[in-house]
């Protein structure tokens, strides 16, 4: 098998039959994997699947006492913003223009660290990693972590069965693994620690960095304007962490060809470009899957690009050294796109669903 289909933990209804169909378990046996990968009791090597679904019960009081103590319509439209434009773009920043696809690099570690801490901390940058280069190379196929043809309630639990990475790696797959995240700045396990806790991050320092991160946060906006401001942002980036999940599966069309002449140029996968996410956050998903690499992904002249404008402006001001940027690309090849309807790249067949 190649390597990209082993650097995933392969869930008990497995990825395909033995056709290679994409198996599409029930809800029974999807909350049943999740329960079974959370159950720290069971293994210490469950624990970022553990702290995934911790961190959201770990929200619940700031979010009972905005409810119940500090509640204002203005705090109520703070948290919304929050949830779907400041969590929203900095997990585009972040998660996936730098930590999956090194779009751009930093000059120095300082910049690096200000930006992976720009918002509330709510998971490992392992379990967005790792799995993103997956779902690039597999997308919509049996072996894509969130593929949407298996349903919503497959892409909203993926976080915990189709994202954590396997736990058997020999040590030179391991390595590579590991260099998928090494340059994030985040503390990697050795060998010997990944048999231990099976990850490729150490969790005391991601632990550490949480409670910081957390501890920061909480105290500033405390300062700025009372406990009310916390628990609102607080409550917004709950709000964006469990919602956040269903974006591949509408982001892929919800399983189905949705792509829009002269909007969707990459029919090779189900990607669209939608306009709430993509002005939101700037996920334009579907020019992002043709130029993965690019730090922009708005190429068009209504496609606003706010992780691109925080990108492009530290770069002006010196904390990014150097980036990608593929819209001239984009034009070029396809030339009428900002006019008329252009030829784009033809669909694949869709694979075949199995119920499991």
């Amino acid at each position: 098998m190649a390597f990209i289909d082993n650097i995933l933990q392969v869930p008990s209804y497995k990825w395909a039959d033995n056709d290679g169909n994409l198996v599409k378990p029930s809800l029974r046996q999807l909350w049943s994997e999740a329960f079974a990968r959370t159950n720290i009791f069971k293994t210490k090597k469950n624990w970022i699947p553990f702290i995934n679904w911790a961190l959201a019960v770990a929200m619940l009081p700031f979010l009972y006492a905005f409810l119940f103590y500090y509640f204002s319509w203005p705090l109520v439209a703070v948290a919304i913003v929050y949830a779907m434009i400041i969590m929203s773009t900095h997990g585009t920043i972040w998660f996936h223009r730098y930590g999956t696809h090194r779009a751009y690099t930093f000059s120095n570690p300082v910049w690096r660290f200000i930006t992976q801490n720009l918002v509330l901390r709510t998971f490992p940058e392992e379990v967005y990693v790792v799995s993103h280069h997956v779902h690039h190379l597999k997308s919509d196929k049996p072996g894509d972590p969130y593929n949407s043809h298996a349903g919503i309630m497959y892409c909203m639990l993926s976080d915990v069965n189709h994202q954590p990475i396997a736990k058997d790696l020999g040590e030179s797959d391991y390595k590579k693994v590991s260099n998928f995240l090494s340059h994030t700045g985040i503390v990697i396990n050795s060998y010997a620690q990944y048999l231990k806790w099976g990850s490729v991050a150490n969790p005391y320092y991601i632990v550490a960095l949480l409670l910081a991160n957390w501890t920061f946060w909480f105290t500033v906006l405390t300062l700025i304007a009372g406990p009310g401001l916390p628990c609102a942002m607080f409550s917004g980036a709950l709000f964006w962490y469990v919602l956040v999940r269903a974006f591949n599966y509408t982001g892929h069309g919800g399983g189905k060809t949705k792509h829009v002449d002269g909007v969707d140029f990459d029919r090779s996968n189900l990607s669209i470009n939608q306009i709430r996410p993509g002005l939101f956050s700037g996920e334009w998903h579907n020019n992002h899957h043709m130029y993965p690499e690019s730090a922009r992904a708005g190429f068009l002249k209504y496609q606003l690009d706010l992780a691109w404008i925080y990108i492009y402006c530290l770069h002006k001001l010196g904390g990014v050294s150097k980036y990608n940027d593929a819209k001239k690309e984009f034009l070029e090849r396809f030339p009428d796109a900002l006019g008329s309807t252009v030829k784009s790249v033809e669909p694949k067949n869709s694979p075949a669903v199995v119920q499991h």
